[in-house]
């Protein structure tokens, strides 16, 4: 049901009952009412204009009468904005790519400095004439560490 249904209901199920309430008090068979007794402070009313049978003015519908209206027409400005090319590009065009990459780009970055460290200890190992493979450089590299240890020694 939409809400312009709703109230139509909720007004003809009001308007029954108000019906319902006036043929009641025709017979006599009413509800009785203290009209000079107030409940709340327990004291006589004074005469006031008939209170009873004034009308709600405040109602739910009336508050919220134009509001769907309002709501579909900030909703379509909305959408509007939405399509707006210049809304939907990113500041910098690249920094989906960024994101991807900065994971991956970490774990290559320690192998890269690993394989550097791994030739510069080959290059090492083949200028003292030793073999191609890290054990070479890294025997090569201790005997220079010793050569220079002893060396310090001597003098």
């Amino acid at each position: 049901m939409s809400l312009v249904e709703t109230s139509e209901a909720r007004k003809a199920r009001l308007l029954a009952l108000k019906a319902r309430k006036e043929s009641r008090s025709v017979n006599g068979a009413g509800l009785i009412k203290n009209r000079n007794f107030d409940p709340e402070s327990r004291t006589l009313k004074k005469h006031a204009a008939a209170n009873d049978d004034v009308e709600m003015v405040d109602t739910v519908e009336k508050n919220i009468e134009g509001l769907a209206e309002e709501v579909i027409q900030e909703d379509e400005e909305k959408r509007a904005e939405e399509l707006n090319v210049f809304n939907i590009a990113p500041k910098r065009p690249n920094w989906d790519l960024k994101r991807e990459t900065d994971k991956k780009l970490a774990k290559l970055e320690r192998r890269t400095q690993e394989a550097i460290h791994t030739l510069i200890r080959q290059r090492l190992a083949a200028q003292k004439g030793d073999s191609d493979d890290i054990v070479g450089a890294m025997k090569a590299q201790e005997r220079a560490d010793k050569d220079e240890e002893d060396g310090s020694d001597e003098e």
